[in-house]
Order: structure tokens, then C-alpha cells, then sequence
């Protein structure tokens, strides 16, 4: 009944997650949930205002542009002035997505044949192989290695596999090591991709969750990239807004219109009513962002000191709101996890859900208070690693 490519999926790594969770739940469990990276705190009032606002406005109600509202796409593309310091026409260069995921689940269609090769980040977002299967690519694996600081090492690709390669995708601040890039790693990407013909696909949902003075660079920023890049950006991480589903996509005008194309006949937009939320986002304060940006901090703080003091081996991160942690000695990923769950109520991701290279690793997502953060580390501290 189903097509092959729908046989050849695994079980999406967070529907899973989430149906073990259930179980335990049903069982009457009390579930500390660090599983996945869904912001606990509530969207910024000035951005829920606007939302309302503009919904009860009838002129939202009908289709929306295919490529964005303009005065959204305008928003977005002072914000990475301001932000990034990368230059965009709004009118050419920018484009709303229904969240990020929708765009890296659509961005191959634009570029790959069937049989094509994206090179895709192990572990990563598991959307990234998906979305090239769903493309009839083929997805190969670029092993994010900790001796490597979770970067791809691009004199290990295979010249024959490069010689196929039209697209990968990169992620940094990374999901799930919450690894981080320099401009100098960008700069080898740019080069890289010259050489070989491949348009890059940069992943930057997570590039304003930063602490300890960390900026985080844009890829776009590097001599060169526009002509080869998109860079996809979230507002759901940024500004709290996972529900709401809205992101958008910068890059060379050719290649937007390319990925434009493909969502036109797909999709028909963004809500207007979320764009203009969004442009309230993009266009008022920042504090929203750095005070979440504090609150991450200390949850930091907390659950890497926790994690050491149990011994659980742990870097704290400059960016994302996740903790890459190596699982104790004796466990694998999935089964560390299931420990957690079964005996301490924890739900935290296994890394080889994030692909094979993820074996030996967990995550914890920071998306809980203080206060449950330290519960859960004394009921990990039981377990006695």
C-alpha cells in the first residue's frame, strides 16, 4: 500500500520519542520531559499582540503571498543587517518559510535529481536525510567527530562520491552537539563548494541562542557564499514561536527563486496575520532574546555542574539549548535513555537517533526550570554511574 519511499523512513526520531513517553505517563509515571527542544517559556507579549491584532484585520484572511508579505521580507532583511551583517534585497533575496523544517524538507526538490548526493551532517536534523529521500537523492553521511570540534572533515568525502554531490546541508550553532563554527571554517566551505559544484544549505535556527559573549557568525557573511548558500533562519528557537510556524530563507537571488518555485507549487504561504507577528519579532526590542538567552544560562549552569558531579562527562556549550552529553560507561545511547526513562522518569534523546555517529552520546534539552532541573539530576545521581 505504501510507496517505497515511504517504507525505506525510519520512525521519525521525536514521534517515538514522545509514544515512549506516553507509556510511561500512562502508568502514572512523573516525566521530567529534556527531550525535545520546545521552548517552555510563552511567546513575547508584543508579539502575541500583534498576532491578534492583525488577525482580526479581514485583509489577513484570504491567500498569502507565495514568497512572504513584503514588509515581513523587508523586516527580515534589516534584521540580518543589524544582526549579521549581510546584505539582502528584500524583494529578491528573502523568502517566508513555514517554519525552517518545511524548508529543509523542501529546499532539495529545488536542486537534486533523483540519484543526486546531498551531504548531510551525522548526527544532525534528521530532516536532512529525509527531506533528500524524499527527493529521490542520496543522503551521505559527513561524521560530526568530537576530536574534530563536531565539524565535517571535507578531505574524507570520497572523490567519487563528490563528483555526485549537488547539495549539503550545514548546522551551526549545531543541532544536537550545540558545536559551534568560526568564519575560517566558513571560509574552507566556500572554497569547498566552489570546487565541487555544491550549493550549501546553511541550518542557522539556533544562531541567537548564545552565551558567555559568543556571537555567532553568518555563512552568508564569507566572500563568495551568496553566489552558492541559503541560509535558513527560525523564528521559533529565537522568539518562542515553535507553534506558530514561521521562518524564512536568505541566499543568491537565483537560488531563492529556485527554492521559491518549488514552495510555490507546493505550499500558499505563511499565514499573514503570523508575518505580520513576526515582523513585530524582527522590528521591536531584542530583550526578549537576551533575557531568554540568561535563563538558558543558568539552566546551563545547573545541569552541566549536575551531569559532572554523577559523572557524566560534559562541555558546557556557547550556544543552542542543548546539552551533548557521553553517556556512562557501560550504556549505549539508546540504552542510557531508556534507563532514564524507565528508572528516573527522564526523557532525553538518544544520540544515534540523530544518525549512527551519535552512538555513545545523549541530549538534554534545557527547556525546563531551575528547580526541575535539579530534581532530575538527583534522581539521575540515584542511579549511581
Amino acid at each position: 500500500m505504501y510507496s517505497e519511499r515511504i517504507k525505506t523512513l525510519k520512525p521519525y526520531l521525536f514521534a517515538s520519542i514522545d509514544e515512549s513517553k506516553q507509556a510511561m505517563i500512562d502508568k502514572g509515571v512523573d516525566i521530567i520531559d529534556l527531550g525535545v527542544g520546545d521552548p517552555d517559556k510563552p511567546t513575547p507579549k508584543h508579539i502575541v499582540d500583534a498576532l491578534c491584532e492583525a488577525a482580526r484585520d479581514p485583509a489577513t484572511h484570504r491567500y498569502p503571498s507565495y514568497s512572504g508579505l513584503l514588509p515581513f521580507r523587508q523586516a527580515a532583511a534589516k534584521w540580518c543587517k543589524d544582526t549579521k551583517n549581510i546584505d539582502v534585497n528584500p524583494k529578491t533575496q528573502v523568502l517566508s518559510m513555514i517554519g525552517s523544517k518545511e524548508g529543509v524538507a523542501h529546499v532539495p526538490l529545488a536542486f537534486i535529481n533523483p540519484g543526486d548526493v546531498v551531504l548531510c551532517p551525522n548526527p544532525g536534523y534528521p530532516v536532512y536525510s529525509i527531506g533528500t529521500k524524499f527527493a529521490e537523492g542520496v543522503p551521505y553521511d559527513m561524521p560530526l567527530r568530537e576530536e574534530n570540534g563536531f565539524l565535517p572533515d571535507y578531505e574524507a568525502i570520497p572523490k567519487d562520491v563528490l563528483k555526485k554531490a549537488k547539495l549539503m546541508f550545514l548546522n551551526y550553532p549545531n543541532n544536537p552537539t550545540a558545536a559551534v563554527a568560526d568564519k575560517k571554517f566558513f571560509e574552507e566551505t566556500v572554497e569547498f563548494a566552489k570546487e565541487n559544484g555544491i550549493v550549501v544549505i546553511h541550518d542557522n535556527a539556533y544562531c541567537e541562542m548564545v552565551y558567555d559573549g559568543y556571537k555567532s557568525p553568518s555563512f552568508l557573511e564569507i566572500d563568495g557564499a551568496m553566489d552558492l548558500g541559503i541560509e535558513l533562519y527560525s523564528m521559533s528557537k529565537t522568539y518562542n514561536m515553535t507553534g506558530w510556524r514561521l521562518g524564512f530563507a536568505v541566499g543568491g537571488a537565483d537560488l531563492i527563486a529556485g527554492f521559491g518555485k518549488v514552495k510555490s507549487n507546493i505550499d500558499s504561504g505563511v499565514f499573514d496575520a503570523v508575518q505580520r507577528a513576526g515582523i513585530a519579532a524582527l522590528s521591536g526590542s531584542q530583550d526578549c532574546v537576551e533575557d531568554m538567552n540568561k535563563i538558558y544560562t543558568k539552566r546551563r549552569d545547573v545541569l552541566v555542574k549536575g551531569l559532572k558531579s554523577i559523572g557524566i562527562d560534559v562541555n558546557p556549550p556557547k550556544a543552542t539549548f542543548y546539552i551533548w552529553a557521553k553517556v556512562p560507561s557501560g550504556y549505549d545511547s539508546m540504552g542510557f535513555a531508556k534507563v532514564l526513562l524507565e528508572e528516573t522518569g527522564i526523557v532525553a534523546t538518544p544520540g544515534n537517533g540523530f544518525g549512527d555517529y551519535g552512538e555513545g552520546y545523549i541530549r538534554f534539552a534545557l527547556t525546563k526550570e531551575v528547580d526541575i532541573i535539579e530534581k532530575a539530576v538527583q534522581r539521575m545521581d540515584k542511579l549511581k554511574f
